[in-house]
């Protein structure tokens, strides 16, 4: 197996990833699944990206979306498929991804640059594997469009998922349940804003403070919130035994390529995020 410098798992997966999670947050997203009957902005990701295991129950979902609220979801499925379909809304899903890169990125989803990325990310794709990656293995299974840029958007889904579900695994090894592991993330700094945390994923500030106190109680926080020694480095074990379950597709793609592909991956990422591509309260702790 090819060596990697350290971090290059990391440092590929991370401008791949947050590309990909762009659809999620566009207007287009919103505007193709209210298209297929799905108008409320929960019910449409987690319908959006569970659509690909068939018409699942909330017990699924709160599985492998790991960090949130089993009764937010709930509220939403499995009704949700008595209004559109998985294959209703994954068509839905692709009509977004293509009208949002096709926003943020202009004239690129046509270059050579972009079917370069395509290429690279999809070779990489090769050595995933299926066993233990349930959101990873579900997705495989669908076709490969034959657009670059919507080429390049699924092998990214690819990717996220299967590192996503190799992360739960290491979330689970350091011990830290759903809100544990949002909390002690956001307070590195580089975690979603605690107020956007509640918004979204269904907890009551009660549950974030109870959290907090669990944190401190094991001396992975300190008085302030901030994370302590301990903390810090229990984050980064995460981090670590995540991108050790990760490698394989890197791996396989070899060093050269995956410095091609993070820098073509980056240069994309920018692009997108000039563009407006996150909500600006997405991050910090405020």
């Amino acid at each position: 197996m090819t060596t990697l410098p350290p971090r290059a798992v990391r440092r590929c997966h991370h401008p791949v990833n947050l590309l990909h999670s762009s659809v999620y947050f566009s207007p287009e997203f919103g505007e193709e699944l209210a298209g297929a009957g799905v108008a409320d902005p929960h019910a449409a990701y987690f319908a959006g990206r569970a659509a690909a295991m068939g018409a699942v129950g909330a017990g699924v979902v709160a599985a492998t979306f790991y960090n949130f609220n089993h009764a937010l979801i709930a509220r939403h499925l499995p009704a949700v498929w008595d209004t559109a379909s998985p294959a209703d809304v994954l068509a839905a899903r692709l009509r977004a991804a293509d009208r949002t890169l096709r926003r943020l990125l202009g004239d690129a989803v046509d270059s050579a640059d972009m079917a370069e990325a395509a290429e690279l990310a999809l070779r990489a794709t090769e050595a995933c594997t299926r066993h233990a990656r349930p959101l990873y293995a579900a997705h495989a299974d669908l076709p490969v469009p034959d657009a670059p840029h919507l080429a390049y958007w699924h092998a990214a889904t690819l990717l996220r998922e299967h590192r996503g579900d190799a992360h739960l695994v290491a979330l689970l090894n350091a011990g830290l349940d759903p809100l544990e592991a949002v909390v002690s993330h956001t307070a590195t700094g580089t975690g979603i804003a605690p107020r956007w945390v509640l918004a979204s994923r269904g907890w009551q500030q009660t549950d974030w403070d109870a959290a907090v106190e669990r944190l401190r109680g094991r001396g992975l926080m300190d008085a302030e919130g901030a994370l302590t020694e301990a903390g810090t480095a229990l984050r980064e074990e995460v981090e670590d035994h995540t991108d050790r379950l990760d490698t394989a597709p890197y791996a396989h793609l070899g060093a050269a390529r995956v410095e091609r592909l993070t820098g073509l991956a980056k240069g994309f990422l920018a692009a997108a995020a000039a563009a407006g591509a996150f909500p600006p309260h997405l991050t910090g702790r405020s």
